[in-house]
């Protein structure tokens, strides 16, 4: 049997992003969002709502449970300090949790996605499910010897 583990993340992601095209649906308001207090611009990519689901999910099965917080710390990034002016440094931030927690909304009415009371979400049978057959489909897609032995 073949899990998450076994097959590499971007390829995993790839896969469950593209299976999620026709299960969840992007909202309007994602075309003038960021995606964290460090970006400038909204996301360029034109499938980024799938690709961020695909993510997360994967993020709740490994690490799960986890709140919303910790899965915002986790998409943050650096934002920078100005160099013209004398103003305070680098510092890291926060990724936006309004689409983490939109998602994980949509993740839940699948129900791929629990919330389990004061600990945060994790991921039900049929998520697990879910990944476990995409990263078998993965796994027989890849062409590298040193996964052969998972075959």
């Amino acid at each position: 049997m073949v899990t998450i583990y076994d097959v590499p993340a971007d390829a995993l992601i790839e896969e469950v992003a593209g299976r999620l095209e026709d299960r969840i649906e992007q909202p309007d308001w994602m075309a003038f969002a960021k995606s964290g207090q460090t970006r400038e611009l909204p996301p360029q990519q034109d499938n980024f709502w799938f690709i961020r689901g695909a993510s997360l999910l994967r993020k709740v099965a490994m690490n799960g449970p986890v709140g919303v917080d910790r899965l915002s710390t986790e998409y943050g990034g650096l934002k920078r300090g100005s160099n013209r002016y004398s103003v305070s440094g680098a510092h890291s931030d926060t990724g936006s949790k309004k689409v983490i927690r939109k998602l994980l909304q949509q993740l839940e009415e699948e129900g791929f996605v629990e919330t389990a009371k004061g600990e945060g979400r994790r991921i039900t049978a049929e998520g697990t499910s879910f990944l476990d057959n995409a990263a078998s489909d993965v796994l027989s897609d890849l062409d590298r010897p040193e996964l052969e032995r998972y075959a």
